[in-house]
Protein backbone atom coordinates (compact mmCIF):
# COMPACT_ATOMS: atom_id res chain seq x y z
CA UNK A 1 0.00 0.00 0.00
CA UNK A 2 1.18 3.85 -0.76
CA UNK A 3 2.49 5.56 1.99
CA UNK A 4 -0.29 7.70 3.23
CA UNK A 5 -2.88 5.52 1.92
CA UNK A 6 -4.89 3.20 4.48
CA UNK A 7 -7.22 0.70 2.71
CA UNK A 8 -10.76 0.66 4.12
CA UNK A 9 -12.29 -2.52 2.32
CA UNK A 10 -11.46 -6.12 1.12
CA UNK A 11 -11.13 -6.24 -3.30
CA UNK A 12 -13.48 -4.92 -5.43
CA UNK A 13 -14.54 -6.06 -9.10
CA UNK A 14 -16.41 -3.29 -11.01
CA UNK A 15 -17.59 -4.78 -14.01
CA UNK A 16 -18.86 -2.61 -16.97
CA UNK A 17 -20.28 -2.39 -20.68
CA UNK A 18 -19.96 0.91 -22.96
CA UNK A 19 -22.12 0.44 -26.46
CA UNK A 20 -22.11 2.34 -28.89
CA UNK A 21 -24.99 4.69 -30.01
CA UNK A 22 -24.27 4.13 -33.75
CA UNK A 23 -21.43 2.64 -35.70
CA UNK A 24 -18.33 4.69 -35.96
CA UNK A 25 -19.73 6.69 -32.84
CA UNK A 26 -17.49 7.45 -30.34
CA UNK A 27 -19.42 6.47 -26.96
CA UNK A 28 -18.04 7.27 -23.27
CA UNK A 29 -20.33 5.73 -20.27
CA UNK A 30 -19.84 7.13 -16.30
CA UNK A 31 -19.05 4.54 -13.77
CA UNK A 32 -19.67 6.18 -10.13
CA UNK A 33 -18.12 4.75 -7.89
CA UNK A 34 -19.53 6.96 -5.12
CA UNK A 35 -16.54 7.26 -2.61
CA UNK A 36 -16.54 9.44 0.27
CA UNK A 37 -14.30 13.05 0.13
CA UNK A 38 -15.68 13.89 3.40
CA UNK A 39 -13.71 10.85 4.08
CA UNK A 40 -10.71 11.34 1.90
CA UNK A 41 -11.92 8.37 -0.17
CA UNK A 42 -9.76 6.66 -3.11
CA UNK A 43 -10.09 4.07 -4.97
CA UNK A 44 -6.65 1.81 -5.76
CA UNK A 45 -6.67 0.31 -9.10
CA UNK A 46 -4.92 -3.20 -8.99
CA UNK A 47 -5.97 -4.37 -12.72
CA UNK A 48 -8.37 -3.22 -15.82
CA UNK A 49 -9.65 -5.94 -18.13
CA UNK A 50 -11.36 -4.37 -21.16
CA UNK A 51 -12.37 -6.58 -23.89
CA UNK A 52 -13.92 -5.13 -26.94
CA UNK A 53 -16.07 -6.40 -29.49
CA UNK A 54 -14.47 -7.83 -32.64
CA UNK A 55 -14.98 -5.56 -35.57
CA UNK A 56 -16.36 -6.30 -38.84
CA UNK A 57 -14.25 -7.93 -41.62
CA UNK A 58 -14.94 -6.40 -44.65
CA UNK A 59 -12.77 -7.05 -47.86
CA UNK A 60 -10.85 -4.33 -48.62
CA UNK A 61 -11.98 -2.15 -45.93
CA UNK A 62 -9.67 -1.03 -42.75
CA UNK A 63 -11.87 -1.13 -39.50
CA UNK A 64 -11.13 -1.29 -35.96
CA UNK A 65 -12.85 -1.02 -32.11
CA UNK A 66 -11.10 1.20 -30.14
CA UNK A 67 -11.67 1.18 -26.07
CA UNK A 68 -10.46 2.65 -22.95
CA UNK A 69 -10.98 3.28 -19.55
CA UNK A 70 -9.54 6.94 -17.75
CA UNK A 71 -10.11 8.63 -14.50
CA UNK A 72 -11.37 11.63 -16.41
CA UNK A 73 -13.84 12.30 -19.17
CA UNK A 74 -12.58 12.25 -22.89
CA UNK A 75 -13.81 13.27 -26.12
CA UNK A 76 -12.12 9.95 -28.10
CA UNK A 77 -11.24 6.93 -27.03
CA UNK A 78 -7.93 7.20 -25.42
CA UNK A 79 -4.46 5.64 -25.55
CA UNK A 80 -1.50 4.96 -22.56
CA UNK A 81 -0.33 8.23 -23.89
CA UNK A 82 -2.92 9.97 -22.42
CA UNK A 83 -2.29 10.67 -18.53
CA UNK A 84 -5.59 9.80 -17.04
CA UNK A 85 -5.73 6.80 -19.10
CA UNK A 86 -5.89 2.98 -16.72
CA UNK A 87 -6.45 0.99 -19.66
CA UNK A 88 -7.03 0.62 -23.41
CA UNK A 89 -7.54 -1.82 -26.04
CA UNK A 90 -7.57 -2.07 -29.65
CA UNK A 91 -9.00 -4.87 -31.92
CA UNK A 92 -8.18 -4.15 -35.56
CA UNK A 93 -8.30 -5.62 -39.39
CA UNK A 94 -6.67 -4.64 -42.14
CA UNK A 95 -8.08 -5.30 -45.35
CA UNK A 96 -7.20 -2.08 -47.56
CA UNK A 97 -6.43 -4.03 -50.53
CA UNK A 98 -6.95 -7.11 -49.99
CA UNK A 99 -10.27 -8.92 -51.62
CA UNK A 100 -10.88 -11.13 -48.66
CA UNK A 101 -11.53 -9.92 -44.99
CA UNK A 102 -7.95 -9.43 -44.04
CA UNK A 103 -5.97 -9.35 -41.54
CA UNK A 104 -6.53 -8.81 -37.80
CA UNK A 105 -4.44 -6.97 -35.13
CA UNK A 106 -4.79 -6.84 -31.37
CA UNK A 107 -3.22 -4.53 -29.33
CA UNK A 108 -4.25 -4.21 -25.46
CA UNK A 109 -2.75 -2.97 -22.27
CA UNK A 110 -1.55 -6.03 -19.99
CA UNK A 111 -4.88 -7.38 -17.78
CA UNK A 112 -2.75 -7.54 -14.87
CA UNK A 113 0.18 -5.45 -13.89
CA UNK A 114 3.72 -6.97 -13.57
CA UNK A 115 4.36 -8.02 -10.06
CA UNK A 116 7.11 -5.30 -9.04
CA UNK A 117 3.85 -2.92 -9.31
CA UNK A 118 1.97 -2.12 -6.99
CA UNK A 119 -1.07 -0.54 -8.14
CA UNK A 120 -2.20 0.72 -11.45
CA UNK A 121 -3.57 3.73 -10.85
CA UNK A 122 -5.33 5.85 -8.23
CA UNK A 123 -8.61 7.70 -8.93
CA UNK A 124 -9.27 10.18 -6.67
CA UNK A 125 -12.95 11.67 -7.93
CA UNK A 126 -16.28 9.86 -7.82
CA UNK A 127 -16.19 7.69 -11.12
CA UNK A 128 -14.23 6.67 -14.17
CA UNK A 129 -15.26 6.72 -17.69
CA UNK A 130 -15.13 4.40 -20.31
CA UNK A 131 -14.74 4.47 -23.80
CA UNK A 132 -15.78 2.93 -27.25
CA UNK A 133 -14.65 3.43 -30.53
CA UNK A 134 -15.26 1.78 -33.94
CA UNK A 135 -14.01 2.72 -37.54
CA UNK A 136 -14.95 1.79 -40.80
CA UNK A 137 -17.45 -1.28 -39.23
CA UNK A 138 -21.13 -1.70 -40.53
CA UNK A 139 -22.66 -2.63 -36.83
CA UNK A 140 -22.61 -0.32 -33.54
CA UNK A 141 -19.45 -2.11 -31.33
CA UNK A 142 -19.46 -2.20 -27.55
CA UNK A 143 -16.60 -2.85 -24.87
CA UNK A 144 -17.16 -5.03 -21.68
CA UNK A 145 -14.76 -5.10 -18.87
CA UNK A 146 -13.84 -5.15 -15.57
CA UNK A 147 -11.45 -3.00 -12.75
CA UNK A 148 -10.27 -4.84 -9.38
CA UNK A 149 -9.28 -2.72 -6.78
CA UNK A 150 -10.02 -1.14 -2.93
CA UNK A 151 -11.19 1.43 -1.52
CA UNK A 152 -8.88 3.50 0.64
CA UNK A 153 -8.47 6.61 2.92
CA UNK A 154 -5.67 9.36 1.92
CA UNK A 155 -3.92 11.74 4.14
CA UNK A 156 -5.57 15.17 3.72
CA UNK A 157 -2.30 16.36 2.12
CA UNK A 158 -2.13 13.45 -0.40
CA UNK A 159 -5.71 13.66 -1.26
CA UNK A 160 -5.91 17.04 -2.33
CA UNK A 161 -2.66 16.49 -4.18
CA UNK A 162 -4.26 13.37 -5.82
CA UNK A 163 -7.42 14.87 -7.05
CA UNK A 164 -5.94 18.29 -8.43
CA UNK A 165 -3.60 16.15 -10.68
CA UNK A 166 -6.30 14.07 -12.01
CA UNK A 167 -8.74 17.06 -12.15
CA UNK A 168 -6.19 19.57 -14.00
CA UNK A 169 -4.30 17.05 -16.25
CA UNK A 170 -8.06 16.03 -17.96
Amino acid sequence: MPKGLKETSSLIEISFQTNETAPNTFTQERVDLQLNPLDNEVFIVYAANLDPFNPDAIAGTDTSVLASVTSTSQTTAANLGVTNCISSANHSIRAGGFVDGGVSFVTSAGETPPTTLEYVAIISTNDFFVQVEGVGNLAPKAVSGRLYGVRARADASIYAALVQSEVLSS
